[in-house]
């Protein structure tokens, strides 16, 4: 709660409204998310049909937004990242309700890709709070947008469910097109157009917004290690209902509530990670992020290795609070890199890598558990987090690490 209210004090009401929609649009999208199996399962005329769709109903929207991520943030610096919210949140509207009736699994496909295509809600919503706070404390920024996503995620899931308890899966989808057009129109309406020269004349925002050479830190090896831990993160995504009942024997709420205990554990212990890396040279996060690397490797093989339901839990627990300390603070090195006129483009090709590592993850996960038993996934796992340990580790060393930092 106090770092709560020290968020607002810092950023102001804006913060509040943008804190606001981006928990309450994530989480109508993530209305539907644990479910769409079962519609798929519904719809698709053979196994073979449900085995490619249940996949490629997540696969497909992160490509869709993998390819447009980039045009769209470009689009943000030209014409404003206040319209490119809008818009995200004005397709999501309209893809949600054409969803709701297509009853031919090839078209839910196409209407997914579409989806990830015309979204991107969260890159432009990340430049315009820079724009907005001058370029102010963007890990603590980035953190509390990425708080906001994980805490929609768990009460969208929630809501979708209680809805699907008592109406038909069409009536998941409607409902979130409506909260989706609804958080648009609250947007154009509501979130001030950022004043022509405020940045520049934000000397604090303007002295952190240099070039990528002036910090040491190549903007590719950053996006490249985000990636990295993001696809060791997303490994679980497909197996991990199949593992909790498999292996433990657990039941469903059991494995909804440890699923869940991921995002818990990230929404308690982002804001904490913003505030030890706020205003720490690069070096520093880096060295923060080469620990937090080996010790998710750590976790994982532990996780992967006990035959207690209760020890499994608490460690992906822990595995969430760790996770807290890697996207947030790397996304804030990114942005810091250049300056705030291309916060747009560059947090939009930032979301398209995230969307491909996120992909690779879920393709690597679900096959490799299918051909060679659920065991495999958390070996696969850490060992994809000790890649990003000495990556980690590679970038740290050639950045540098001056005393103090």
């Amino acid at each position: 709660m106090t770092n709560a209210s020290a968020a607002v004090r810092d950023f102001g009401p804006v913060f509040v409204l943008l804190f606001g929609l981006q928990f309450i649009s994530m989480g109508a999208m993530e209305m539907s998310g644990p479910f769409w199996p079962i519609q798929i399962k519904l719809l698709s005329p053979s196994d073979s049909v449900f085995g490619l769709a249940g996949v490629g109903v997540y696969v497909c929207p992160m490509i869709g937004m993998s390819l447009t991520s980039t045009f769209w943030g470009r689009m943000g610096d030209r014409y404003g990242n206040r319209l490119m919210m809008v818009r995200a949140l004005g397709g999501l509207a309209v893809t949600q309700v054409l969803v709701a009736v297509a009853q031919d699994v090839w078209t839910i496909m196409a209407l997914r890709f579409l989806q990830g295509a015309c979204a991107g809600y969260i890159a432009p919503a990340q430049a315009y709070g820079v724009q907005i706070t001058g370029g102010k404390d963007r890990a603590s920024l980035f953190a509390w947008l990425q708080v906001a996503t994980n805490v929609g995620s768990l009460g969208g899931a929630f809501l979708g469910g209680l809805i699907l308890d008592y109406f038909p899966f069409a009536a998941v989808n409607l409902t979130a097109g409506a909260i989706c057009a609804l958080c648009a129109a609250i947007a154009w309406s509501s979130l001030p157009v950022p004043a022509l020269g405020a940045i520049a004349a934000n000397p604090a925002g303007a002295a952190i917004a240099k070039p990528a050479v002036s910090t040491g830190v190549p903007i590719g090896a950053l996006l490249a290690l985000m990636g990295m831990l993001l696809a060791s993160r997303m490994v679980l995504q497909v197996p991990f209902s199949l593992y909790m009942t498999q292996i433990f024997g657990a039941r469903h709420w059991v494995a909804g509530l440890t699923y869940g205990l991921l995002a818990c554990g990230f929404v308690v212990a982002a804001p904490l990670w913003a505030r030890l890396f706020e205003n720490r040279m690069p070096s520093y996060v880096l060295g923060g992020n080469v620990l937090i690397s080996a010790a998710c490797a750590l976790v994982t093989h532990l996780a992967g290795s006990t035959d207690s339901v209760a020890a499994f839990a608490l460690l992906y627990f822990v595995w969430g609070a760790l996770l807290g300390g890697t996207t947030p603070a790397l996304l804030a090195l990114i942005s810091i890199a250049v300056a705030n006129d291309r916060q747009g483009s560059v947090l939009g090709l930032a979301q398209a890598s995230q969307q491909v590592a996120s992909v690779s993850g879920i393709i690597a996960g679900a096959g490799v558990t299918q051909f060679f038993g659920l065991e495999t996934a958390f070996p696969l796992v850490a060992t994809l987090y000790a890649l990003s340990f000495f990556s980690a580790l590679g970038i740290w060393l050639k950045t540098g690490h001056p005393k103090g930092s």
